[in-house]
């Protein structure tokens, strides 16, 4: 027993010291042309970025390489600071992008509102040596920032987005784009992620998870329950309507929560709209409360209007259904949980459907059958009726 336990303990440093290993390689056995050195480098968490940098505390002084693998010429990359906060406006940005013709493009930007163009501006500190390389898919910046004694911590901001006719364009609103950014501890060389961006993606994933399952999955059920239990009404009576209620109800509770997050989730990300999404989930609660008021407001079954609340009812119903299934897929566009959790609901979509049209088909044949009875039973009860006439 204490030869195995020596052999795990052997195994799991091992694999420690590997791993460090490999960190290592990833960023400071890295070697940079022209003889540049540095004493310091981070692996950023997102979008396979590194920050290289040599600091000086007595002067302030910054000499920093920020490098972005996986690029085309069609990109721009981005590495900033904000001195004032974390987020993206009012960060102090080095930018750069390859020309049409080319040549790099190396330049400051001082970003002061969301969807900006990054035009090219003075910063709120000294920038020198600004220039940018591009080579075997890679693009670099490199610079010397003048931030002043006392800097040792900064909020740093990174970014990369597409690039058309030498302007850049608006970057991805998802995934790794929405996570760059964190504290940079120039001193010990460490960095961190926004603790603002955990916390808004976990908000992401809980209005997805409440939005999918109620409006995605629970209201398609509760409509199945209604169309085809009600076929066995004379054996399981009002039931059909309780689980079809109770479900509606549900989802509906469910649903607003979601819709609530939602809207939380745009007031936190202002510049930052998905006006298609948005728009769709306000006609899902509009319609979604519509269908509310309507149990409360429904007629009798032999009522003169019953027809028209059954007409408005089923249109208002279905109509949500489709608008929710279409929703949910815009979602997995915006929030990329991985095709895992877009293959898991593709699936249960498919298998309610498939359930939808097998108890469709075999709603029919019990409606058909119970026709040819009631029919059946009315001739038989003419006939009878007609014979003990002529005998009377």
């Amino acid at each position: 027993m204490e030869g195995m336990l020596n052999i795990v303990l052997f195994v799991s440093v091992l694999v420690c010291v590997v791993s460090s290993s490999f960190a290592q390689q990833a960023c400071g056995k890295y070697s940079f042309s022209e003889n540049r050195q540095f004493d310091s480098c981070i692996d950023l968490p997102v979008l396979n970025s590194f920050i290289h940098y040599n600091y000086e505390s007595s002067s302030g002084k910054l000499d920093v390489a920020f490098r972005r693998t996986g690029m085309t010429a069609s990109s721009w990359i981005a590495w900033a600071i904000n001195p004032t906060a974390t987020g993206m406006v009012g960060s102090q940005a080095l930018v750069a992008y390859q020309q049409a013709d080319g040549k790099m493009k190396a330049y400051t930007s001082p970003v002061t509102q969301y969807k900006t163009s990054l035009e090219e501006g003075k910063l709120s500190f000294e920038v020198s040596d600004l220039t940018a390389t591009f080579a075997k898919n890679e693009m670099t910046i490199f610079a010397t920032l003048a931030l002043g004694k006392g800097n040792t911590t900064v909020n740093q901001v990174w970014q990369e987005g597409p690039l058309s006719d030498n302007v850049p364009q608006m970057h991805s609103t998802s995934g790794g784009n929405v996570q760059s950014m964190g504290k940079l501890d120039l001193l010990s060389g460490t960095a961190s992620s926004s603790g603002g961006g955990n916390s808004k993606k976990r908000d992401r994933n809980i209005h997805g998870i409440l939005n999918a399952v109620s409006w995605g999955i629970m209201m398609p059920a509760g409509a199945i329950f209604a169309r085809y239990l009600k076929v066995f009404k004379p054996s399981l009576g009002p039931t059909w309507f309780y689980l079809h209620v109770g479900c509606q109800a549900s989802a509906y509770i469910i649903g607003v929560a979601g819709w609530g997050a939602g809207l939380k989730l745009g007031s936190q990300s202002a510049g930052i709209e998905y006006s298609t999404h948005r728009n769709i989930g306000i006609a899902l609660f509009c319609l979604g409360t519509l269908q509310a008021f309507a149990l409360l407001l429904r007629p009798k079954p032999d009522h003169k209007y019953r027809i028209f609340w059954n007409i408005y009812h089923h249109a208002c119903g279905y109509t949500v259904i489709i608008l929710s299934v279409v929703n949910i897929f815009k979602g997995f566009q915006i929030l990329k949980p991985g095709d895992a959790w877009k293959h898991a609901y593709t699936g249960i979509i498919i298998a309610l459907g498939a359930i939808a049209v097998v108890l469709e088909g075999f709603t029919w044949i019990i409606v058909i059958k119970r026709k040819r009875e009631e029919n059946s039973d009315k001739i038989f009860g003419n006939g009878a009726n007609g014979y003990s006439g002529r005998r009377a």
